[in-house]
């Protein structure tokens, strides 16, 4: 992963001007090219969003995302043409923490219908290891009530910043990966869905419907996972992206990061033998990397080590390496590719 290189709030402020006149001097915007006319013009931050936002919107949204395929996502620079694009927008959907670029980008913007994703389920703090032994009861056993997705301690920001993969800026060090739990994700489809029905009330009843069809696919998902991971000789996976928090304690699992921050940054010698001790303690078998990041350092620490290496996919966006074409496909790749490496299957 580069070094993310963040815009400026005045720098924003200046681009969505130009990004006016750029789309004004235009035939078509981004959403009108995905085929606008008089469906909702909906801009999503990237896949996870946008992946709800077509599913749950059907034939009656137009989605772009601001992240193309094959695109890092935290690394994502806006053109002023796509902060203009989000000004233009009739529904924007995002997930605070993730983009801080998109996040200035939206305050800027003015449009009324802005979802923040985070607001729709528990953020929780996640560090390099997160390990669980309660499973997919273990939701009961935190400290967090309600749904507006600001249930972390802001002093525990210090505790897990290295650990949890990403600057979450005001979100205080919470792991935004909830779409890595199905569970998490459907609450989230279920916010999405009641969302697009204030926004567009005329289509409220077909929105109802996709949002109930999508959450009942994500329930026959995480029964996979459940059965799946339910009886693995090792509970423990190694990743250069520690990403995985919430699904590790879904199913009862333990995540143990390499370097945090970056998917790509090298461990250093004491992270490296603290790893191979707790391989060899776990009976950890593989260390795994992703598919928009190089797996150079997954490489280097599986040969040091003696392990395997393997695809485990965070699901930031999708592109020809991705093993699917689309959430559902990935998140069942990721599942066998779990199953193997913790011997349950």
């Amino acid at each position: 992963m580069n070094v993310r290189r963040l815009i400026p709030t005045t720098a924003v402020a200046g681009a969505v001007a130009l990004g006016l006149t750029a789309l004004s001097a235009c035939s078509t915007s981004d959403a009108a090219e995905g085929g606008g006319g008089d469906k909702l013009k909906v801009t999503a931050s990237f896949y996870p969003m946008q992946f709800l936002a077509e599913r749950i919107g059907g034939e009656h949204v137009a989605v772009t995302s601001l992240t193309k395929p094959g695109v890092e996502p935290h690394d994502l620079e806006l053109t002023p043409r796509q902060i203009g694009s989000i000004s233009d927008s009739d529904y924007v959907l995002y997930l605070k923490g993730v983009q801080p670029a998109v996040d200035d980008a939206i305050k800027q913007s003015g449009v009324k219908d802005t979802v923040d994703a985070a607001t729709l389920t528990t953020l929780e703090n996640h560090g390099a290891e997160v390990g669980h032994d309660h499973g997919h009861e273990g939701e009961e056993g935190h400290a967090h009530e309600g749904g507006d997705g600001h249930g972390h301690e802001e002093d525990a920001h210090q505790e897990h910043a290295e650990g949890d993969g990403h600057n979450h800026g005001e979100e205080g060090g919470a792991d935004p990966h909830v779409w890595l739990d199905p569970v998490k994700y459907a609450e989230v489809a279920k916010g999405v869905g009641a969302s697009l029905e204030k926004a567009d009330p005329d289509h409220a009843a077909d929105y109802k419907k996709n949002t109930e069809a999508l959450v009942g696919e994500l329930d026959k998902l995480n029964t996979a996972f459940e059965t799946g991971l339910k009886n693995p000789a090792t509970k423990t996976f190694i990743t250069t992206h520690s990403a995985f928090g919430y699904l590790a304690e879904r199913y009862g699992l333990t995540q143990q990061g390499i370097a945090g921050i970056d998917p790509e940054a090298e461990p250093t010698p004491a992270r490296v033998q603290e790893l191979h001790t707790i391989a060899e303690k776990e009976k950890a078998t593989t260390v795994f990397f992703e598919t928009l990041a190089s797996d150079r350092t997954a490489k280097t620490l599986a040969k040091d080590t003696g392990l395997k290496t393997d695809v485990l996919d965070p699901l930031e966006g999708i592109n020809d390496k991705s093993k699917g074409a689309d959430y559902f496909e990935v998140m069942e790749a990721n599942l066998a590719a779990l199953e193997k490496a913790l011997g349950a299957k």
